[in-house]
């Protein structure tokens, strides 16, 4: 940010421009006002940077990590294989048991994109490692597990540091549905209510502000209070959350460090655009990473399909990042084919955001399939296709091209007529 303000053209900026297709000083302009954030760790320096926020292309993440003490390193960078293979634009380190630093250290080394991860799960399961409870926590365990992530090349972290006493009382009476659906968010409220105290990670913001400026680390903070069910959409913890996260937008941007805010979980679609424009408006245009979000509750095992539904929406509405949700949220932990298809469902939903957007290049790339079509050019339509591999494997067979319409092609039979005709309108 700093730089941006300053008006030092460095070589990421004008990697990432190009990559954008914008203008090298808007993109200074818009980083400088935080609309738009480039999680870039200089002790991880990805080759691939990306920028997430007003005016770039509609980005997508993916989740994954050790969830219990036997799971193999060697599965879950396979998933890290499978997300990049798939395209995604950024990978989050859930990691919760194991050895997590080894997990950790090996997903930045092998990963070319933005890093992220949730610190705080890392410094619960330590507390119940090494004190048997994670209620044994203390608010420098925390700290110590950040500065280590940091340290390590994490370009960005999910926090939940808005979450405040209040909104207990608030939560209770929304009377919701699911309560309290984020992990990491009732952790902490667990640890809030044995102790009567507040949540630190609110209490000392400024701390983690420290430490993520000495390491150059993006924040992502997320909402505690995000709904689990579409009835529990737009509560009023969940607004009260928002608003507290505004205002540490503010003090994250006076301190020169990069903020985008995530949520929001399970919304309706009509409720979709106001949750997208109120977050813009209440964190001022601070880069919205949502999750999903997911459209409707009836589908499990299809929810890649309700989050992308859903993300579309997000997307059209000014959302810049897209947490993926694969076929096993609600079900179980995704294995490598779950990630894959996760990542290409929210690529779709992000495409269709840009194309909603009026985003550069991805009408073009709609039109050039269109072409391809048209000529019935198989191997442009394979190098077009947002997923090359599923195109090939449906030609594996080497049968010949498109046998669906046999002389019946609506294409060929009206062909001649319109062949004349131009097709670049």
């Amino acid at each position: 940010m700093e730089m941006a303000q300053k008006g030092r053209e460095i070589p990421l900026f004008t990697m990432v421009a190009q990559n954008e297709r914008m203008n090298v000083q808007l993109l200074m302009e818009r980083v400088a006002t935080g609309q738009i954030v480039i999680p870039y760790n200089n002790h991880h320096q990805p080759t691939k940077p990306q920028g997430f926020g007003l005016g770039l292309s509609t980005k997508v993440s993916a989740s994954l990590g050790l969830a219990a003490d036997e799971d193999r390193l060697d599965d879950e960078l396979f998933k890290v294989d499978e997300a990049i293979r798939a395209g995604t634009h950024a990978i989050m380190d859930l990691s919760t048991a194991g050895d997590m630093d080894e997990a950790r250290r090996a997903i930045i080394k092998k990963v070319p994109l933005p890093m992220g991860s949730l610190p705080i799960y890392q410094a619960f399961a330590e507390a119940v490692r090494t004190k048997g409870s994670a209620l044994a926590l203390e608010p420098e365990d925390f700290f110590r597990v950040m500065e280590r992530q940091a340290a390590d090349g994490v370009d960005f972290m999910g926090l939940h540091c808005a979450l405040h006493s209040g909104l207990l009382t608030t939560a209770k009476d929304d009377q919701r549905i699911l309560n309290l659906v984020s992990r990491g968010g009732s952790l902490l409220i667990g640890w809030m209510l044995y102790h009567g105290k507040e949540n630190f990670l609110y209490t000392m913001f400024d701390r983690i502000l420290e430490i993520a400026k000495k390491y150059e680390v993006t924040l992502s903070l997320a909402d505690a209070m995000r709904p689990g069910a579409g009835a529990d959409s737009m509560c009023r913890s969940q607004i009260e959350e928002l608003v507290i996260l505004g205002e540490l937008v503010k003090r994250s941007r006076q301190a020169g460090v990069q903020i985008m805010i995530k949520g929001p979980g399970h919304t309706p679609p009509n409720q979709i655009a106001t949750t997208i424009q109120l977050e813009k408006q209440v964190c001022q245009g601070a880069p919205y990473f949502v999750f999903g979000p997911v459209s409707t509750d009836v589908a499990p095992g299809y929810d890649e399909i309700t989050a992308a539904i859903g993300g579309a929406m997000a997307g059209s509405a000014g959302a810049d990042l897209l947490c993926y949700v694969t076929p096993a949220e609600h079900i179980g932990l995704p294995n490598a084919q779950d990630v894959y298809r996760g990542v290409v469902a929210s690529r779709i939903a992000a495409h269709v955001a840009d194309l909603a957007k009026g985003y550069p290049g991805a009408e073009y790339w709609d039109r050039k399939m269109s072409q391809a079509r048209r000529d019935q050019n198989l191997e442009a339509q394979k190098t077009l296709a947002l997923d090359q591999e599923r195109l090939s494997d449906f030609h594996s067979n080497e049968k010949p091209f498109c046998k669906k319409c046999e002389k019946g092609c609506a294409m060929a039979v009206a062909g001649e007529y319109f062949q004349e005709l131009p097709w670049e309108c």
